[in-house]
């Protein structure tokens, strides 16, 4: 709290130092909004061009810019919307909004946008990228449901989990090592049906940023990227319904002004019907009948304009997956659910016209849970985590060559990992393997976002984090067989193991002229939290754990360079990125790990890992033919001592090529044409190398870890999208989105099994691998509509 205390008083200092040396100088700040809905604008852009002076709303959008006395011609722009340009009388303060009008031809088919034409030249910011809703809705959809994950995966650096998946995987690094925020609350399990379909629904959805280079020193906790998603706040001028059907799922959303201008909702509903579909197709006296799966998730946010100065948001998000599985024949039961609940209160304050502050708290709550019944014999197994979090966060204008923002953040965690009960008749089953673990994170941090001269700017910040693990917790001690010889017992609260450490970041960028620049970032970051999986993706089934008195914290520091060019005027946008990172304190299971009922941690191995490569990116934004061309060359390795006899060995996440072709053309004000190709180096895996019988059992030696590939992976997705004209009379929009996954029906790798033919007695024995493919040609159609 010192610390946090002089970071006030620096700001306090600075205030009253600018307002002294520029008694001639006034201020205007304000909103940049959607003129039709009310909605923020985030990362909108306002430029005053005489003094080449510019700022970019905030993640509210608010924005703040202190000039000289007099008159001023400013641009505000923001993609998709009318750029706006007006005349401003700067003689005093003054608070003034800007409203921005939708374009009739929205640029949201295939453009990464949310920024002016030159930002990905003049800004600091390395590796981020601002994703259009509109982008992913008119791309190709896995069975007709849009994904915004799934539209990330197609941006350089970024690679899937597999096929179908929504998980990903940012410069070699694993799937936790991701951040991702809804409305400032993290989201630990990001996956629908065993991780097809990401759990965001794109009608609630405003904005999605990405960053995977150079972390600003705001977020923290994860090694390779943050993605940070901001739902809709609710139309403030009318109701507004918004709904689709699908081929296996449905969504409705419904918002509108609670009171003009003062307040207003969003409520927005999915659920899928593959049980439904599924049903006639069973007979009642099938043994199977009753079994079934099915997801649904709500979005719900409200928010209420107190003054011109506070403002208050309220937004949540539920979502379940259900499996059921019944044998009847058996009398066998299993009901597998989890997911995701959070909440997130936030306040809005304007201290005055310099000083704009977030105060958030937010409860998170991830669960997975097996229940399973046979005959009178009963078994549950649970996991999950759960967060408090409160934190705050002050963005400070004091001139318009800086821009400070600092805060602080404080979550307490619960982990329950692998938590098993279970009864038969009146016999209870409640072994002692409640590992339940307990967690305080703080965190403070500050950055400046400073403009040295016309050419140099810098983004330079520093966080500082502590994690705490707290009792209760009973620490065992194990002989070299593993049996128990002493104990110490944490009562709760006390302190059991502290890790923390300064958390440098820097992004600096050097212009050659107003089309073309230099950028190098150098980070560091702390992850004390982790996910430990045997699979390649991320499944409800993985474990979250903490780093504790035998877990340590993950490590990283990236370094990356990059070239940034524009070409045509704004046209195309081009860059070329290198990347160095390391990793240590990477984990994995040991060698002949089967689940038990011991602590999860007992059965690590430690290691280090690290990975490199380039990415080039190409994007046209303007024409009527858009879209990107990414392509990524890169390695990834770890190396544990205890795996793979201390040999490094390649990732599962390392791919040498990675391809991603995207485009979209408007063939004319009804029809509106998108295609997506994909190439990557197929995963690597181990296989048996040699197959031997010991006392009759047929026996596999598996190879070293991951030293085979499976074949390479590629696949082309079509979509066309059909608005009819509007009739005068109509009050609603519509339109229909016919896609076509893996058009030429690509039999792609998911894995490898072998199979048995013959008898060893006879001599016919016969020992044949064979691939599992997942999809092949898969069409489908969704209805849209718009009230």
């Amino acid at each position: 709290m010192i610390f946090m205390r002089k970071l006030f008083l620096f700001g306090i200092i600075c205030l009253l130092s600018h307002s002294l040396l520029a008694q001639d100088k006034f201020t205007w700040n304000g909103y940049i909004k959607d003129s039709l809905s009310g909605e923020t604008l985030i990362g909108a852009n306002l430029s005053v061009r005489s003094v080449g002076k510019g700022i970019i709303s905030n993640q509210y959008g608010f924005f703040s810019i202190t000039l000289a006395k007099g008159s001023y011609n400013v641009l505000c722009s923001f993609v998709g919307y009318q750029a706006k340009e007006l005349t401003i009388e700067l003689g005093e303060n003054m608070q003034q909004n800007i409203l921005l009008v939708p374009n009739s031809f929205t640029l949201g088919n295939v453009t990464v946008v949310g920024r002016k034409r030159d930002n990905n030249v003049k800004n600091a910011q390395m590796g981020k990228f601002e994703l259009s809703v509109n982008t992913a809705k008119t791309l190709p959809a896995f069975l007709g449901e849009v994904d915004i994950l799934k539209t990330l995966q197609l941006l350089p650096g970024i690679r899937n989990g597999g096929e179908g998946n929504a998980g990903f995987y940012v410069r070699g690094g694993g799937p936790d090592q991701n951040l991702i925020l809804l409305d400032d609350a993290v989201v630990y399990n990001t996956g629908h049906l065993f991780g097809f379909f990401s759990v965001f629904n794109s009608d609630a959805i405003k904005n999605v940023s990405l960053i995977k280079g150079g972390m600003p020193a705001q977020y923290g906790g994860r090694l390779s990227s943050v993605v940070d998603i901001a739902m809709k706040e609710g139309n403030e001028n009318k109701t507004q319904i918004d709904a689709g059907i699908g081929l296996i799922a449905s969504r409705f959303s419904i918002q509108g002004p609670l009171k003009k201008n003062k307040a207003s909702y969003m409520i927005s509903a999915r659920r899928t019907y593959i049980d439904a579909l599924t049903k006639p197709f069973i007979s009642k006296s099938s043994e199977y009948y009753g079994s079934g799966y099915y997801f649904y998730d709500l979005n719900a946010k409200m928010n209420y304009k107190f003054s011109e100065n506070d403002r208050l948001y309220l937004s949540g998000y539920f979502g379940r997956d259900k499996f059921n599985f019944k044998n009847s024949k058996r009398s066998f039961n299993t009901e597998i659910p989890w997911g995701n609940s959070t909440a997130t209160l936030r306040w809005n304050h304007i201290f005055n016209r310099k000083l704009f502050a977030n105060t958030t708290l937010v409860y998170n709550d991830y669960k997975f849970s097996l229940d399973g019944k046979q005959n009178s014999f009963h078994i549950n197994l649970s996991s999950g985590i759960k967060d408090l979090t409160a934190k705050t966060d002050v963005d400070f204008y004091p001139v318009p060559e800086h821009k400070l923002k600092f805060g602080a953040l404080y979550t307490y965690h619960t982990f329950l990992p692998n938590i098993l009960t279970g009864d038969q008749d009146s016999v209870v089953f409640n072994p002692n393997n409640s590992t339940r673990k307990f967690a305080r994170e703080y965190a403070l941090y500050f950055q400046d976002d400073w403009e040295l001269t016309n050419k140099l700017k810098l983004n330079i910040g520093l966080r500082y984090s502590v994690f705490q693990q707290v009792g209760r917790y009973t620490y065992f001690k194990r002989d070299a067989n593993g049996n128990k010889t002493d104990s110490t017992v944490y009562g709760p609260g006390q302190n059991v193991k502290s890790y923390g450490g300064f958390e440098p970041r820097a992004t600096l960028r050097y212009s050659l002229n107003d089309n073309e620049s230099f950028k190098a970032a150098i980070t560091r970051n702390l992850q004390y939290i982790h996910l430990v999986t045997n699979a390649g993706s991320t499944l409800p089934t993985d474990l979250w754990v903490p780093s504790t008195i035998r877990v340590q914290p993950q490590i990283s520091w990236q370094y990356a360079l990059g070239y940034f060019k524009n070409f045509n005027e704004g046209m195309y946008e081009t860059s070329l990125e290198a990347y160095y990172k390391t990793m240590e304190n990477q984990i994995e299971y040991r060698e002949g790990y089967t689940p038990s009922l011991k602590d999860p941690e007992e059965e690590f191995v430690f290691g280090k890992g690290w990975s490199y490569g380039t990415e080039l990116f190409i994007n046209k934004v303007k024409g009527r033919l858009t879209g990107w061309v990414g392509y990524t060359l890169s390695w990834t390795w770890r190396e544990f001592p205890a795996l793979n006899n201390g040999l490094k060995y390649p990732s599962r996440y390392d791919r040498r090529h990675d391809l991603s072709i995207v485009g979209s053309y408007e063939l004319n004000k009804k029809w509106k044409l998108s295609s997506i190709f994909v190439y990557s180096t197929g995963n690597a895996t181990s296989l048996p190398e040699r197959f031997y019988f010991v006392s009759g059992v047929l026996t596999q030696e598996y190879s070293r870890i991951n030293a085979y590939r499976m074949k390479s992976y590629h696949r082309l997705d079509i979509s066309a999208t059909y608005t009819p004209q509007l009739k005068k009379n109509r009050k609603y929009t519509s339109n229909w989105v016919f896609s076509i996954y893996n058009l030429y029906s690509r039999l792609n790798p998911y894995f490898i099994y072998y199979d048995q033919e013959g008898s060893a007695s006879a001599g016919t024995l016969k020992v044949t691998a064979k691939q599992v493919s997942l999809f092949p040609i898969i069409p489908s159609v969704t209805w849209n509509i718009k009230l």
